[in-house]
């Protein structure tokens, strides 16, 4: 009785919010104010900008590339447009910050919608606040302002729907359709949705299996119900621009081995710099390990698809540190702990904490997280733009100023840039859709910046005249040194080499003498 007349009178505070809140209160500014140049580390951000406004401009989605110097134009799937004309109608009416304060909401939701799901399950208040900061240490690499985003609170939801069913909770699977209709035309990650899907569809078997005779019945309706609703889900894919082509996108990306084993993002995590995620996974075999309580089938599912879909691919690490803790925290309720001081502090800690949490005050500093955003976008006292220390910015502006003429040759970051900051004066030859431009061009890409047999043929087939490139690359320095080509511009980031042709005589006479641009030598030490 002492113990919780203690824990009731050393609560005092009233304006304290609950823990779920919390996390996004505390979130949300870190993301936009002090994150602000990560969610624009990506140059997609600028390209998905400028086709939103091609939609916007020509009410319709386009089916070949607007962007690039090819032709005849390439085949598009823009699977991302809904998120593209979101972008664009935030950048027209806030420029970068409305667009970063939107994806900062966005990705603050997600640790506040996973602890609350993590709550329904009856996960107690300490365990679902390690587990939800854990995920959100986990997947902080992709916090950017691009579509993806999206895809986090679509698998939250679809997972936690599906649960929740199972669970026998409630049944809300007919919200699953609709939310399908929405993700296929906002990312092409709705495919993580038919993967949830089909996991509960293979789980519900396999216990349908195992079951005694006389249950096998309701088993089976329940393995309808989910294939049924599947079948919808799948229908309502369908209700997007590129219609069924949408389906075929994602299995044509992930086919081509060249694209997959050459783009950074596809590539398997590397696990010398992504800790969170090496510690989470240990977690996970920890806990595995030390729980008594047996895995069901759809649990074990859920861990093999999402854990190998993580270590395939690093850009499916998020979704893995969302699907994952539900899991976890059921595992968690098998570990039996002696009695001892140690656990003993702990669990009283535990109960102080969920005290708390019950007593929370909501409301307030949600509001007040999104009052300091919303002001600083509407007042302009915070500024978001690319950073022109890993941006070309600098490059943009001289190109702007000079209006260099024929066809180009860059790298996939700077045609990101270059799109948000020059399209249509100028044309790209790659950017950061490697899908589109599939590995054929890839292949000659690479062959030109590794020097490979045959990269001047490629530069020829194309009639590029200039080249943009990264500065401290070996690709600069190497038509640094070439006589045919001269050096017109250079800064930390990029520099512009031209074709000693008459066509860029001019050029060249007006910036004689650049050479690449280096790190300034440190001051010296007067003493």
């Amino acid at each position: 009785m002492r113990c919780d007349m203690e824990t009731k009178t050393s609560l005092p505070v009233p304006l304290l919010p609950p823990i779920g809140e919390l996390l996004f209160a505390v979130t949300l500014p870190i993301v936009f104010f002090a994150g602000k140049a990560r969610l624009l580390a990506d140059g997609d951000t600028g390209y998905h900008i400028r086709a939103g406004e091609y939609i916007l401009r020509t009410y319709s989605v386009p089916r070949f590339d607007i962007f690039s110097l090819h032709t005849p134009p390439l085949p598009w799937t823009a699977h991302e447009w809904l998120s593209e004309v979101i972008m664009a109608l935030l950048h027209g009416a806030g420029g970068l910050a409305a667009v970063d304060a939107f994806f900062a909401i966005v990705i603050s939701a997600c640790p506040a919608l996973l602890y609350a799901v993590l709550k329904s399950y009856g996960a107690q208040t300490a365990t679902a606040g390690a587990l939800t900061l854990g995920a959100l240490s986990t997947f902080e690499v992709h916090w950017l302002s691009r579509p993806h985003v999206f895809s986090f609170v679509f698998i939250l939801l679809f997972h936690y729907l599906l649960e929740s069913w199972r669970r026998g909770k409630f049944d809300r699977l007919y919200l699953l359709p609709p939310l399908m209709l929405l993700w296929v035309n906002l990312h092409g990650g709705y495919l993580g949705g038919f993967i949830l899907i089909a996991v509960y569809l293979a789980g519900c078997a396999a216990s349908t299996a195992t079951q005694a005779a006389g249950r096998r019945e309701e088993g089976g309706r329940n393995c309808r119900r989910v294939g049924v609703v599947g079948l919808f889900c799948l229908g309502a894919s369908l209700v997007n621009p590129a219609g069924y082509r949408i389906l075929l996108f994602p299995f044509k990306l992930v086919g081509d081995t060249y694209i997959m084993d050459h783009v950074s993002e596809f590539l398997s995590p590397n696990f010398h710099f992504m800790t969170a995620f090496r510690l989470f996974l240990l977690l996970v075999v920890v806990l595995l390990a030390l729980s008594r309580k047996r895995l069901p089938a759809t649990d074990l599912l859920l861990l093999a698809a999402f854990t190998n879909m993580s270590l395939y691919s690093a850009r499916y690490i998020s979704l893995f540190a969302l699907v994952v803790p539900p899991v976890l925290s059921r595992q968690l309720q098998g570990i039996k702990l002696p009695r001892s001081p140690v656990t003993l502090f702990f669990a009283e800690r535990s109960r102080r904490l969920a005290a708390l949490d019950a007593r929370g005050r909501r409301g307030i500093w949600s509001a007040l997280a999104l009052t300091a955003v919303i002001a600083a976008v509407v007042s302009g006292k915070v500024e978001h733009r690319f950073d022109p220390k890993v941006k070309a910015v600098e490059t943009a502006e001289f190109l702007m100023r000079e209006n260099v003429p024929g066809n180009m040759f860059n790298n996939d970051e700077i045609g990101d840039y270059l799109i948000y900051r020059t399209f249509p004066r100028y044309r790209v030859f790659f950017d950061g859709r490697s899908d589109m431009y599939g590995s054929a061009l890839m292949k000659e890409y690479y062959r030109v910046t590794k020097f490979e047999p045959g990269w001047e043929e490629v530069l020829t087939k194309h009639r590029i005249g200039w080249v943009v490139y990264d500065t401290n690359s070996e690709f600069s320095r190497f038509l640094a040194l070439r006589r045919e080509w001269a050096l017109i511009h250079s800064d930390r980031v990029a520099s512009v080499f031209v074709r000693r042709t008459p066509l860029y005589l001019g050029l060249i006479d007006r910036h004689p003498g650049v050479t690449l641009w280096r790190d300034p030598a440190p001051p010296r030490d007067p003493a």
